[in-house]
């Protein structure tokens, strides 16, 4: 465990450098992540903050699953890591990368002002942030928000059919709704048990 790390009941919390703070949290032997409600604006992270943050995750053995950059997250601004690898990810991992890549971002410096570092396993209800991640999980069930409505409707839970030039194709009842990649806000997997 890096240094400067306090132990509190299922929850680890690393202080690492003068901007940085991450969370992991540990329950019933198995990392999770817990829902929480935010109120703030989240950014996509601009490519030169996925190029550094690529750099560090990839050649320590993970695949980086995607950067999100959340400003007025409980006061303050939260960058978030997915990682995984074959074998799933443990708190141990989290902690392995969140040291590493917390040196680099205090050197690179990328984002403004402070903020929380967070690195996650995606989890079973698996962000999806590119066209390679929709390609890859075709015939999956998928939760999408929209920016905006679309006909009345932001939100579509149903399976995912493919993708089209900048389009998925999401099937909710029957029907076939093609969505414009730019105007998602956020997709996840629906979990199955």
């Amino acid at each position: 465990m890096p240094d400067g790390t306090t132990v509190g009941n299922s929850k680890t919390e690393f202080f690492l450098g003068p901007r940085l703070r991450g969370f992991l949290l540990w329950v019933d032997q198995e990392w999770a992540s817990c829902p929480f409600f935010y109120l703030g604006d989240m950014q996509k992270a601009s490519a030169k903050l996925q190029e550094i943050v690529r750099n560090v995750v990839e050649p320590m053995g993970y695949e980086l699953v995607g950067v999100e950059y959340l400003t007025g997250y409980q006061g303050g601004n939260l960058l978030r890591i997915y990682i995984d690898k074959e074998n799933g990810i443990d708190v141990d991992d989290c902690a392995a990368v969140s040291h590493q890549l917390s040196g680099v971002l205090d050197v690179e410096d990328p984002l403004p002002g402070q903020y929380s570092l967070e690195v996650s396993s995606p989890g079973l209800d698996r962000p999806l942030f590119d066209s390679a991640d929709f390609e890859r999980f075709v015939g999956r069930k998928v939760n999408v928000r929209l920016d905006a409505s679309i006909g009345g409707r932001r939100k579509y839970k149903g399976q995912l059919l493919g993708v089209e030039d900048d389009q998925i194709l999401v099937e909710v009842d029957g029907e076939v709704y093609p969505l414009f990649m730019d105007q998602i806000q956020e997709a996840r997997l629906v979990p199955e048990f």
